[in-house]
């Protein structure tokens, strides 16, 4: 295996975690639009999250001495329900953890250590993400998506116009 194939790997999590972290920010302001700021906020500290993955893969690629290739491997796309959004999110994750399992396992063939510690733990990341979104979708299911959302509002302003 070469460092060009851990590369091309850790490039393409780059632009997974990049995708990622836009779609929660595109979330976190249609979620904001629908009166649900407390999820809103939940949103944007996945952004977070996802853009510190994406610093890290940077970080290694720079490490290798590859060429961080910023881009989106997916378009964001906005979600018309809470469970159109989440089911999404839910599939991404199973599939960037699929991927990393697989980047990992070419990453130890390759000698790599660090690619392939680095793979596994965001895998263990996004398996966490993987059990929130289930999490959420059986809530729904089990609430009623009413009253699963009456607790994600707090009524208080978004934002103040005055500052």
């Amino acid at each position: 295996m070469s460092n060009n194939t851990i590369v091309d790997n850790l490039n393409k999590a780059l632009q997974m975690e990049m995708s990622a972290a836009h779609q929660y920010q595109l979330h976190a302001h249609v979620l904001d639009d629908w009166g649900l700021n407390i999820l809103a906020d939940k949103m944007r500290e996945e952004q977070a999250e996802e853009l510190g993955h994406s610093d890290l893969f940077i970080e290694r690629i720079m490490f290798l001495k590859g060429t961080p290739e910023i881009s989106f491997a997916k378009t964001p796309k906005r979600a018309e329900t809470l469970k159109e959004m989440f089911n999404a999110d839910l599939a991404d994750e199973e599939e960037a953890i699929d991927f990393y399992i697989k980047a990992a396992k070419q990453a130890y063939e390759a000698n790599d250590v660090g690619s392939r510690a680095l793979f596994e733990q965001i895998a263990m990341d996004e398996e966490g993400h993987k059990a929130w979104l289930e999490l959420q979708l059986e809530l729904i299911d089990r609430l009623g998506e009413q009253a699963y959302c009456a607790k994600l509002v707090s009524f208080t302003p978004i934002r103040d116009s005055d500052e």
